[in-house]
Formats: C-alpha cells, sequence, structure tokens
C-alpha cells in the first residue's frame, strides 16, 4: 500500500496527465513514455506509472503491447452511448444518495458555484476551464461515493470520462445553465428529494447532450 506522500505525488500525476489529455496537449493516438511524462511533471517515474494505469482502468489510454499506452481516441457514437447509459445510471445513482450528503459538502459545491456565476461575467463565458471541470467532477464524484456502490462508481466514473471530451467545451458554453442545473441537483440532495434529485439530473444530462449535438452540426 502506497503511503500518504506518495498517494499524493500519484493524484498530481493523474490529474496533471487528465488535463493534458482533456485539453488536448496529449492528443488522442499519442504513446505515453513515463519517462518523458516524469520529466515534465518533475517527478519520479513512479507516481507517473501509477497514474497512468488508473487512466487505463479509467478507460482513457488502452494497452498497445509493447509500445505502452496511448490515447483512446473518443468517436461521437462512444459519446452518445456513454451518454445515454449515464441517463440510465446516474438517475438511480442521486436517487440512492438523497439525504446522505453532509451539510457542509453541498455548502462549499454550492459556493463554489455562486462564484463561478459570479466570475462568469456578462457573457456568461469568463470563466476557468479547469475551475469549471473540477467543480463538476466534485459534484458527480460525491453523488456517486456518498451512493454507497463501489462498482457502480466505477462504471460511472468510467462512462464520465469518456464523455468529458466532449462535454468540456459544453459546460464553458453554457456555464450559466450547468450551473443552474447542478443548484437544483443540490437543493434536492440537501432536501433528501430522490426524485426531484433523479429529475434534476436527467434534465441536466439532457441538456448537456443537446448542447454538444447542436455544437457538432455547427462544425
Amino acid at each position: 500500500m502506497l503511503n500518504i506522500p506518495d498517494q499524493r505525488l500519484v493524484l498530481q500525476a493523474y490529474e496533471k496527465i487528465l488535463e493534458m489529455i482533456m485539453y488536448q496537449q496529449i492528443q488522442p493516438g499519442d504513446l505515453l513514455n513515463e519517462r518523458r511524462l516524469a520529466e515534465m511533471l518533475d517527478m519520479s517515474q513512479t507516481p507517473a506509472r501509477d497514474a497512468l494505469l488508473i487512466l487505463k482502468g479509467e478507460g482513457l489510454l488502452l494497452r498497445q503491447g509493447q509500445r505502452g499506452l496511448q490515447v483512446r481516441r473518443i468517436q461521437v457514437d462512444d459519446f452518445l452511448d456513454a451518454l445515454q447509459v449515464r441517463l440510465l445510471l446516474e438517475p438511480a445513482v442521486v436517487l440512492m444518495a438523497a439525504g446522505k450528503v453532509a451539510g457542509d459538502i453541498l455548502d462549499a459545491l454550492e459556493d463554489d458555484l455562486k462564484a463561478m456565476l459570479n466570475n462568469a461575467g456578462l457573457t456568461g463565458t469568463d470563466v476557468d476551464r479547469e475551475q469549471t471541470r473540477r467543480i463538476d467532477e466534485h459534484l458527480h464524484g460525491v453523488i456517486t461515493s456518498i451512493a454507497g456502490n463501489p462498482k457502480l462508481s466505477s462504471i460511472v466514473l468510467e462512462l464520465r470520462r469518456l464523455t468529458q471530451f466532449f462535454d468540456l467545451e459544453s459546460l464553458l458554453e453554457r456555464v450559466t445553465d450547468t450551473c443552474n442545473e447542478h443548484m437544483e441537483i443540490i437543493a434536492a440532495l440537501r432536501m433528501g428529494d430522490g426524485e426531484r434529485a433523479a429529475r434534476a439530473i436527467t434534465f441536466h444530462l439532457d441538456q448537456v447532450r443537446a448542447s454538444i449535438i447542436a455544437r457538432l452540426f455547427r462544425a
């Protein structure tokens, strides 16, 4: 088992590599070199290797035999399939989590969302991309972890990773709507109203899908 400092290094490596993949500083199809990544991250190869294994487990990397790990190419059909499964699973997950999330966690999430709305400006687009991703990930992560089913949490996380390639830009395009949708989910969780929370997360995912499809047609 890793000690606490080692766990922190692995988490730091994981977050940095994930960020590089999500924002295509590392391109789909690229082969990843542990030594080079470790140098870029200014750390030893061990945490970099462990971080890559986590990302492989989440479905973002594929093993290419002796050539190593490759960044997965996510196609539109992959996204639509993953989002369809998320629409089936996440309402059930939030239903299980309703009333179980600690108030201080919900308060912190709500404060973050309000701050993001205040920082968005009149256009609703003046936001930090990484902060947006982290808040979105924190909310959905809290919901799946509180639901109390580790296997289900793992499945939902892998599906979220597949859809994030497409929905990061959607988050930025519709930041005001996204924040309000997340606030509605939080309000339902706070009240312990599972049915309301399930409706709220279904509406949110439907809006994400509609936004991305509209953007794909504009491209």
